[in-house]
């Protein structure tokens, strides 16, 4: 349903600028709260997850999993053959299923809230007033929920470059012979293995090391795997300068003191994502940003501007979609009701669709010791867990983080081919505030990526190689 936004003053109790994931929650929560609300969107509805992130991705990532696993032979007497017959096609699964969920889970839901009046259009904010397409709108609070967009690195000759981004490398109608990608944060390493895994030859350039905010040891094992799946991939260095030919582009990179040329038919830029504000006039407004161009919020998702509140990847931190849906509830349910909710992220699961896959909750060993804990480390290889065995995949480990004094669970870090499905396992642990003997106390399933956590557990104080099959 499209409606003027542009009514008497106290029209709405609510306006929400962003109709992606985050806006949608902020609007869907306040209409259950029998609130009227402007949805003011601006191009495609959805946003980045169903459109171009989460939704595209992963279902691209499972169908190349599957040319990989088809070709596998890890088990003796096995033979099997997986190809890729027809590139398009694949595309073309993925274009249909993000339009059946843009429809079904955005624009249809539209006609469930009537209270919802969803307005097309840019949202700007003058020193008195928020505008949609220059015309004021009349709401007593205001959520920005504008999401992120694709960082461009700062590298001299990228200008005349036509680079893809993980947005456009998803709608290749053909793919490349090669592909040069920059960045190795969770979004390079999974489009890069993906790519790979589809017959491109891949090259991953990166400042830090893969996946710099998470644990060393998870970064070292990943990158060995990628290497042993034929990708190449070059970690700490900078970058020079990038240049065209007539046979792809060429990326001028310093590893050390030594000066060397990375070359590939495309370039892929990885280089994270920035929040998206562009044409919202903040400063006019008098919301402040924080230094990566985040929405600077509080604990209760508060800006700089009273009545005016921010969430999801617009805020420039937790730019996963169930945070983006979680900090607009409660900034929705502030804006209405007082302020009596707080953003708790201290046990918030992440995941990296990569195989093995990376899955992480709570604090890794460098922040723990940062916040002042004396820090209890257990890190268990896959050989050790039964399911990696028989499974005949021992890709992997598991690092979990404690205090060493109470042996409060602090964090937990997973890199295993199922890891994504064991991290809540190791988020309820820490929401509850369990110590690693409870948790290494608990009954798990045998033969189950999970009980990798019962095993860890118990490394804090025993030697697990002298446990007998569910003797713990």
């Amino acid at each position: 349903m499209t409606a003027d936004c542009c009514r008497p003053e106290g029209s709405y109790d609510l306006a929400v600028i962003g109709a992606g994931s985050a806006g949608f929650s902020a609007a869907i929560t306040a209409a259950e709260q029998g609130a009227r609300v402007a949805l003011i969107g601006h191009g495609t509805i959805g946003g980045t997850c169903v459109n171009v992130g989460c939704v595209p991705s992963k279902t691209m990532i499972r169908a190349t999993e599957t040319l990989h696993n088809g070709n596998a032979e890890r088990f003796a007497g096995i033979r099997a053959r997986a190809e890729l017959a027809d590139w398009t096609a694949v595309v073309a699964q993925k274009d249909d299923l993000v339009e059946t969920l843009r429809q079904s889970k955005y624009l249809d839901q539209l006609d469930n809230y009537p209270d919802v009046a969803y307005c097309e259009g840019q949202a700007t904010f003058s020193p008195d007033h928020l505008l949609c397409n220059d015309a004021p709108v009349a709401a007593d609070k205001i959520i920005i929920a504008t999401g992120s967009q694709n960082n461009v690195p700062d590298i001299p000759g990228l200008a005349g470059i036509p680079y893809l981004t993980s947005t456009t490398a998803f709608e290749m109608a053909e793919l490349p012979r090669s592909i040069l990608l920059i960045g190795g944060g969770y979004i390079g390493c999974e489009v890069a293995q993906m790519l790979a895994r589809a017959g491109v030859a891949v090259t991953i350039a990166c400042r830090s090391r893969l996946l710099p905010e998470g644990e060393p040891e998870v970064s070292d094992a990943l990158r060995g795997y990628l290497r042993d799946e034929g990708l190449q991939v070059f970690d700490g260095l900078s970058y020079e300068s990038v240049t065209q030919s007539d046979t792809g582009i060429a990326l001028s990179v310093q590893m050390g003191s030594e000066p060397r040329i990375l070359a590939a038919e495309r370039l892929l830029l990885c280089a994270g994502r920035l929040a998206n504000t562009d044409g919202l006039n903040l400063a006019t407004a008098g919301i402040d940003t924080v230094a990566n161009g985040g929405i600077a919020v509080d604990n209760r998702m508060h800006t700089s501007r009273p009545g005016i509140y921010a969430a999801g990847d617009v805020t420039g931190t937790d730019q996963f979609v169930y945070m983006a849906a979680y900090g607009a509830r409660i900034a929705a349910q502030n804006a209405l009701n007082g302020d009596s909710l707080t953003y708790d992220n201290h046990a918030m699961p992440a995941v990296v669709f990569t195989d093995p896959q990376v899955a992480t909750v709570g604090l890794t060993e460098a922040g723990a010791i940062l916040a002042g804990y004396d820090v209890a480390t257990s890190l268990l290889p896959l050989e050790y867990v039964p399911r990696a065995l028989a499974a005949r995949d021992t890709r992997g480990l598991i690092k979990l983080i404690a205090d060493k004094t109470t042996k409060r669970l602090l964090g937990a870090h997973i890199l295993a081919p199922e890891g994504a499905d064991s991290i809540q396992t190791a988020a309820l642990a820490i929401r509850q505030g369990m110590t690693y003997i409870e948790l290494g106390e608990m009954i798990f399933p045998y033969l189950t990526t999970v009980e990798g956590l019962k095993l860890a557990a118990q490394t804090f104080e025993k030697d697990v190689a002298k446990l007998s099959c569910c003797a713990g």
